[in-house]
């Protein structure tokens, strides 16, 4: 950054102008003030502006002729329509973004980076599983096979939680995995597999414990067997040697099944045996390797890489160095910075498998006659950013600067320590519930914008780019970066910061306000396989 912040004095948020410049090479900067600068405004070093600036958008440092390179992060991040004479307000109206970077001839596992020094002694309050995972949270997941039975889940999860949840007071909460899958689709066709085994291991998510129950329709392409074949779900230690191993389904179509009711209160009757075994678990102390956290970004504004992304990137840097696993995400976003991902991948190996999912992401925009700058919103350009080329230099930095030593498809679950880019959309609903299968028990989500995002299944831990955003959401977010633009914070600051609390909501000593609100959005598979 052209001042670091990470150097800089703890000060008052800035009253008098503040500009943020990322990289020596640089020729725009952004505007950090509250409200953007008015036209006329002097910058420190004798710069008058020549229009008005809205906050978190760029300003030209020098005359730009028609054609230059526009560059941000060190990178051009789109090149000049017209002449912009230096003070002039950059917005995205006036550049023409740059073509793609193409997938050839790319830096593979060149940076050779040496391992992060270990950091040791940190620790949470978790709850051990059979399969060996650790639960931040103690649920009790209700799977289903088909969005049919949604309704009829749905009302008696709200029995459960009236009726039955109280009287287990050391089971956190009741979560129905709805979905819009199961039926009316190619369940044969080769790219089912992606929602099947997303649904498959999200049903084994850490804070599950082994606990699965399923509610089928009866009559489903994907039937309970399929979704979860014997030896899929780990048998708990609590159960006795005399009761059933097989799967736990209630079928709604069984003849059994006399009316709504009796299907309701078949769902409590196999909920409740859950609870109990549930409720005999306790916390126990252990090392912070045992997190599997997600980062992630949302309604992302300029301020996303220059605050919020760069603190959870420090954050991800120290999770690493304690043995933790770590996923990034969005291959939507981060397209453009190939790459720099490429360089840092462990073995050629796993650079030449973030190439197969970008050639994917290729082949999918040209099959739709789309192109990537779709991906950013009106909300993203209105906080500053211009295209996706810059988003994509800012959503890089959540991933810190560990070598990258795994990559996952869409659906897989994570089997190893370390860094890993986990293929995603950017959709959040996606990212989060691809994060979900692949076994996070710990949620990061940074937002510039705002957005009320959140997780019935893990913790979402919600961090505000911007001290206005923290200031008007304050009982919505939960870790403000904001204060590294304010100059009140340092990038290691914060992700000290955010660090601890990680360890502390993992525990259960803190809750996030998406948890206390009790706020979280509906799954959303990823469906690649045609519909019939």
């Amino acid at each position: 950054m052209s001042e670091t912040l990470a150097s800089r004095a703890a000060v008052a948020p800035p009253t008098s102008p503040l500009t943020i410049r990322m990289h020596a090479d640089d020729n725009v900067a952004i505007v950090a003030n509250d409200g953007g600068l008015p036209p006329g405004t002097e910058l420190p070093g004798g710069l008058v502006l020549r229009d008005k600036v809205p906050q978190g958008h760029k300003l030209a440092l020098v005359d730009l002729p028609q054609g230059a390179a526009v560059l941000r992060y060190g990178v051009p991040i789109g090149y000049a329509l017209n002449d912009i004479p230096a003070g002039s307000w950059v917005h995205e109206r006036l550049l023409k973004m740059p073509e793609a970077r193409g997938l050839d001839d790319l830096p593979m596992a060149t940076r050779g980076a040496e391992p992060l020094a270990s950091l040791d002694g940190f620790t949470f309050e978790g709850y051990r599983n059979p399969d060996g995972s650790v639960g931040t949270r103690n649920i009790l997941a209700i799977t289903q096979t088909v969005q049919c039975v949604a309704g009829v889940t749905d009302f008696a999860v709200q029995r459960i939680k009236a009726e039955l949840l109280p009287k287990y007071p050391n089971v956190d909460d009741v979560v129905a995995l709805e979905h819009g899958y199961g039926c009316g689709v190619a369940i044969d066709a080769p790219d089912a597999v992606i929602p099947i085994r997303t649904l498959r291991h999200i049903s084994q998510n850490p804070n599950f414990g082994g606990e699965v129950m399923v509610v089928s329709l009866g009559c489903e392409k994907l039937q309970p067997e399929r979704l979860l074949p014997p030896g899929s779900i780990p048998i708990s230690d609590a159960r006795g040697a005399d009761e059933e191993e097989g799967l736990d389904v209630v079928c709604l179509q069984d003849e059994a099944h006399v009316g709504f009711m009796s299907m309701v209160d078949s769902i409590l009757r196999q909920a409740e045996q859950h609870l109990k075994r549930l409720n005999a678990r306790r916390r126990e102390t252990v090392p912070a390797s045992e997190l599997v956290v997600g980062v992630q970004c949302g309604g992302s504004d300029a301020f996303s890489g220059v605050t919020a992304n760069p603190a959870v990137g420090f954050c991800t840097d120290l999770l690493v160095r304690a043995g933790a696993s770590v996923m990034f995400s969005e291959t939507t976003e981060v397209r453009d910075g190939i790459a720099q991902l490429t360089a840092r991948a462990t073995t050629p190996e796993v650079a030449q498998a973030m190439v197969r999912e970008m050639a994917w992401y290729d082949e999918y925009l040209k099959r739709g006659s789309v192109d990537r700058s779709a991906n950013t919103t009106p909300g993203n350009k209105k906080g500053g950013l211009s295209n996706i080329v810059e988003k994509a230099m800012g959503s890089i930095v959540k991933s810190g600067s560990a070598p990258i030593g795994h990559v996952l498809s869409p659906g897989e679950k994570l089997r190893t320590k370390g860094l890993t880019y986990a293929a995603t959309p950017a959709s959040d609903f996606i990212c989060g519930t691809l994060q979900l299968a692949a076994g996070m028990n710990l949620h990061v989500f940074t937002t510039g914008r705002g957005t009320p995002y959140g997780l019935a299944a893990v913790p979402v831990i919600k961090v505000a780019t911007r001290s206005d955003l923290a200031r008007r959401w304050h009982d919505l977010m939960d870790i403000n970066a904001g204060t590294i633009a304010d100059g009140q914070a340092t990038i290691e600051d914060v992700g000290w910061e955010l660090f601890r609390f990680m360890l502390d909501v993992a525990s259960g000593r803190q809750k996030t306000w998406a948890e206390r609100w009790k706020l979280h959005n509906q799954l959303v598979l990823f469906n690649p396989a045609p519909v019939t």
